[in-house]
């Protein structure tokens, strides 16, 4: 047992990232030893290869704004381990993550004597957030997956509504190497009789999502077919505005605080599966109250600007599908300007399919760099990396002061790739400002 917050701390992610078999097995032997807490709250499953975080951000400040306790289940973090437990945004105590590894701690022992082996680390802090949220913490539990859907450890849970975002390639390893293959996983959150809200996916795609919400009786909610978008346009300000329409609301005009068209459709998912949730408990919802959430709903690490002059931004990024997004957006947003791209990732990403989008961007200068992270791609992998207009930089410190002293008055410069490395330079600059 642990007698500090920082020993269960290194306790956890000592652990395994992954457990050795796929599958829920482990995760239902150790909720069944602890009286099924899952079955105890409301919650929101959302899965997706992008988006989640955006779209569980504003349906947090939207329920929020109309007076409900919302708790979150997120990863990764960008601040503090913390935070991927949180209850209306604030993470909960070091001292109820001592208490909940102590409590899982034996769990994961007893475990470890079954034939089904030890948990894994994300195993481990799943169930900590699952005994939490059990105890009665929340009205209303907003989940995140962490990879995939079918065999991840957060579909333990029957949500009163299910959200996948997006599907792009993304973790080819795990789910597979085609969309049809990784919307199969996707959608192994569909539970029976469950509405899920549906983002903007491809046909082929969608077709797989539609096929298993047919074989569980689930209602299919997606956009651009049952809900819509209309006079979507971004502000002088930071962010965008837009109207929202489906058959039984319309909201107009609405303001969001977050850049780009894909941040449009996060928002625009969110408030649909408000819409449907209210609708399955009964929730009496503010349309003046929801409009307020949105407006200041605020995810760090997407198109967050944390410096004015010189422009600073960052955006992780982290794979080909978000990457896409990103370039459509700096295409849009900054043709006028110099753009300076510092970008770090992971040793198990397409680093070239993501540097080759990068290199599309008129008016730009690719820097590559690595990072303080054990699986960060290095030297070695940058080396490979065909760049047309760029460098690779021992060290993102370096990068960023010669990006600085490059750039005129009206450039910008914008850290992109690991969500891991987002947070390490987000830290050093909140540092740097105190």
């Amino acid at each position: 047992m642990f007698t500090t917050y920082e020993e269960a701390l290194n306790w956890i992610h000592a652990t395994r990232t992954f457990g050795e078999k796929p599958g829920l097995k482990r995760m239902e032997w150790m909720l069944s030893q602890v009286n099924h807490p899952e079955r105890k709250f409301k919650s929101i499953h959302i899965a997706g290869t992008n988006g989640k975080g955006s779209t569980l951000a504003f349906l947090r400040d939207m329920l929020e704004a109309n007076g409900q306790i919302v708790g979150t289940y997120t990863s990764p973090y960008i601040e503090v381990f913390n935070e991927r437990i949180s209850v209306n945004s604030n993470p909960i105590s070091d001292d109820e993550i001592l208490r909940l590894a102590n409590t899982v701690y034996p769990l994961t022992k007893e475990l470890e004597k079954t034939q089904l082996g030890g948990p894994s680390e994300f195993e481990i802090i799943t169930m900590m957030m699952l005994i939490y949220f059990g105890e009665g913490h929340a009205d209303i539990v907003l989940i995140e997956v962490g990879i995939g859907g079918l065999y991840d450890s957060t579909n333990v849970i029957t949500p009163v509504v299910s959200i996948i975002t997006t599907i792009g390639l993304d973790h080819i390893n795990l789910l597979g190497d085609t969309l049809s293959e990784i919307a199969v996983n996707k959608a192994g959150i569909i539970k029976a009789a469950v509405p899920v809200v549906i983002g903007k996916i491809e046909k082929e795609a969608l077709k797989e999502i539609e096929e298993k919400a047919a074989e569980q009786d689930s209602l299919v909610i997606k956009y651009n077919q049952d809900f819509f978008v209309t006079k979507w346009q971004t502000l002088p300000t930071w962010g965008e505005q837009f109207v929202f329409e489906d058959d039984y609301i319309r909201l107009s005009p609405i303001q969001i605080g977050m850049l780009g068209r894909h941040q449009v459709e996060n928002a625009a998912v969110a408030i649909e599966a408000l819409r449907v949730y209210s609708h399955e408990i009964g929730l009496a919802v503010n349309h003046e109250k929801l409009l307020s959430g949105l407006k200041h709903t605020f995810w760090p690490g997407r198109l967050e600007k944390i410096n004015e002059q010189p422009l600073l931004v960052l955006d992780g990024a982290h794979n080909e599908h978000a990457m896409k997004t990103l370039v459509e957006t700096i295409k849009k947003n900054f043709a006028q300007q110099e753009v300076y791209i510092i970008m770090a990732a992971m040793q198990n990403k397409n680093i070239q399919g993501m540097v080759d989008q990068l290199q599309t961007i008129p008016n730009s200068r690719l820097i590559l760099t690595s990072f303080d992270y054990p699986r960060a791609a290095g030297l070695d992998d940058l080396n490979k990396i065909m760049l047309t207009n760029g460098a690779v930089i021992d060290y993102w410190q370096e990068a960023l002061v010669d990006s600085l002293n490059e750039m005129d008055e009206n450039g910008v410069v914008i850290v992109t790739g690991s969500l891991y490395f987002i947070s390490e330079v987000r830290e050093y600059f909140k540092l740097a400002n105190k």
